[in-house]
């Protein structure tokens, strides 16, 4: 799935492993989507904030990502989880068009179809941008990335391998089935909904097991 980002949250690190400030964000790539955007549901009551959306090379927005509790922060050194855990908070969905395979703008070729994978890789590689190993060489982080990232689609791509569990939770109300796994990181979940659209969930902090997913009825709110 070709796409650049707007608005991007997910900055990359500065010197000493630090995550820099985060963008002020803007609704408009949001507002552009032609399909729902997908955040935690109403029992959820703490704060949401933007953070990126994800265009083809057309312009059209293909998916996005809303953050819920703690901004998170790229850690300067891993501690244990349980500490980890009293310190941020925080689930991020993200939203992705189901598009079938079809052919790019300029006519010339195919654009790769998006499935519950897609959803799965995104969620993976975006709590991959807030889990820098503070104790390692500045020269070995682009080599780390690289190797997780391809990691986390490996994995994206094997949803019924070993590393997966199947974990239900309510979309809209109603149970759905996700494909749910576990790290050091934190956790990565995706499934799909009725409304034409993927979702997949990452975070830290915040229990996987207590969620719910819903449209999000104005995602200006969040501006």
């Amino acid at each position: 799935m070709e796409t650049t980002s707007r608005a991007v949250a997910q900055a990359p690190a500065a010197e000493g492993g630090q995550q820099a400030p985060f963008a002020r964000r803007t609704v408009d790539g949001y507002l552009l989507a032609d399909f729902p955007w997908y955040g935690l549901d109403e029992a959820f009551t703490g704060p949401r904030w933007l953070m990126q959306v994800g265009t083809a090379a057309d312009g059209a927005v293909e998916h996005g990502s809303i953050g819920h509790g703690d901004e998170p922060s790229v850690r300067n050194e891993y501690v244990a989880a349980a500490a980890a855990n009293d310190r941020e908070k925080f689930a991020v969905v993200v939203t992705v068009a189901a598009n079938p395979v079809r052919r790019s703008a300029d006519g010339t070729g195919l654009l790769e179809a998006t499935s519950v994978s897609s959803a799965a890789w995104l969620a993976g590689v975006g709590l991959l941008s807030f889990t820098w190993p503070g104790h390692m060489d500045h020269s070995l982080r682009d080599d780390w990335l690289e190797q997780q990232t391809e990691t986390a689609w490996a994995l994206a791509d094997d949803l019924s391998g070993p590393e997966w569990s199947t974990l239900s939770l309510p979309v809209d109300g109603v149970p759905a089935p996700f494909h749910y796994r576990e790290s050091e990181f934190g956790w990565v979940l995706a499934g799909t909904t009725g409304e034409g659209v993927h979702v997949g969930s990452y975070g830290r902090g915040m229990s996987a097991y207590g969620l719910g997913f819903a449209v999000i009825k104005d995602v200006a709110a969040y501006a």
